[in-house]
């Protein structure tokens, strides 16, 4: 079948394709600068199209943990919101992670801390990287870097989610969210049936027959030793994640002397800013991180043997640098850039750093 081509913001790219890959549900709340996701979703109205439903709860907290019921069902289920909406979100998060249940969640960051700015920005790494809420614990997260990766990367999120049962996050921002290309959009799946979950998701909360015992999720344990168990497997979950799901891109790095280090909109004005290096005759490669968790440490390490420095860019005050460093272990010099607070730097901005801080530092 011939992929239909639309024109289409972030936010209602990555709608279109939940309800595209046959999703079950989406609960969320908006919040700018992803508020078109649920506008989007209830103007398709997609239950008379597939049986989706769409709801939008009362708050950031009830919709967290309606997804908790959604994926304890082993529905394919997924919200959406913006950084203090997540932040809501939070402990929901910690519990659908310990109850080891997929779900979808999307974050178009925007400034802060607090309520910040309604500008981008690409503070959250911590956040979604290093747990976020409670306990030892990770998120599988993804970067688009294009409105074609938003509708690409709901089905992709959805595979890994159920793949690991782990709940994935899709990280954009408001630069990826709000803007407008061209999308090639895929055929419409049906979503599954009562019978083809059951097959698939053993361990799902879809009714006792008496072929096996009752399934019960939860995520309290109050043996401390069980607990510790739990925990163990979960960490052995996290490292074949690490082993197998890690993505990035490597753009002209067979050649380069230094490296610029990016994700989503920062990566794409890293090009710009690669390009006007190039013209100068200084070899300059971008590697563009697709997960943030996994993040690309071997990549890096290699990297390091043959380069002579690295720039990590981001809109935030230095968050992603820490992994870079860790990953190059003192070996080469690591600088950061970034613009804060919603300030989008210019490709122009990157050039002054890479030369001030890396090739003249």
């Amino acid at each position: 079948m011939e992929k239909e081509l639309r024109l289409m913001k972030g936010n209602e790219a990555i709608a279109e394709a939940a309800i595209r890959v046959g999703a079950d549900a989406y609960f969320g709340y908006p919040i700018t600068p992803q508020s078109e996701v649920i506008e989007y979703l209830m103007s398709e109205k997609p239950y008379e199209r597939t049986g989706m439903v769409v709801l939008q709860a009362e708050s950031e907290v009830a919709a967290i943990n309606m997804i908790y019921g959604a994926a304890a069902c082993g529905r394919m289920s997924m919200t959406s919101s913006s950084s203090p909406g997540i932040s809501l979100k939070q402990e929901g998060i910690s519990y659908i992670a310990g109850a080891e249940l997929p779900c979808l969640i999307l974050n178009v960051v925007r400034g802060g801390p607090g309520l910040g700015t309604i500008q981008p920005s690409q503070s959250d790494y911590f956040q979604s990287t290093k747990g976020g809420g409670h306990g030892d614990y990770r998120l599988i997260v993804l970067a688009p870097a294009s409105v074609q990766e938003m509708y690409d990367f709901v089905e992709l999120g959805f595979d890994l989610a159920f793949k690991y049962r782990n709940p994935v996050m899709i990280q954009s921002d408001g630069i990826i969210g709000q803007m407008m290309e061209k999308v090639e959009i895929g055929e419409q799946k049906q979503r599954r049936s009562p019978e083809e979950i059951i097959k698939q998701c053993p361990w799902a909360t879809t009714g006792k027959p008496e072929s096996r015992e009752r399934n019960i999720i939860t995520s309290l344990d109050l043996v401390a030793a069980k607990q510790e168990e739990f925990n163990l497997k979960l960490i052995k979950k996290y490292e074949e994640v690490k082993e197998k799901e890690v993505r990035y891109e490597l753009i002209n790095c067979d050649d380069a002397e230094y490296i610029i280090v990016a994700y989503g909109s920062s990566s794409r004005l890293s090009m710009k800013a690669m390009d006007i290096l190039r013209a100068k005759g200084i070899k300059v490669g971008i590697l563009r991180l697709i997960t943030l968790f996994p993040f690309p440490t071997k990549i890096i390490a290699e990297l390091t043997e043959r380069v002579k420095g690295f720039l990590a860019v981001e809109m935030s005050a230095g968050q992603m640098v820490e992994d870079v460093r860790l990953a190059v272990q003192f070996k080469k010099p690591v600088e950061h850039f970034g613009r804060l607070g919603g300030v989008i730097p210019s490709p122009e901005e990157i050039v002054e750093a890479l030369e001030q801080k890396i090739i003249g530092g």
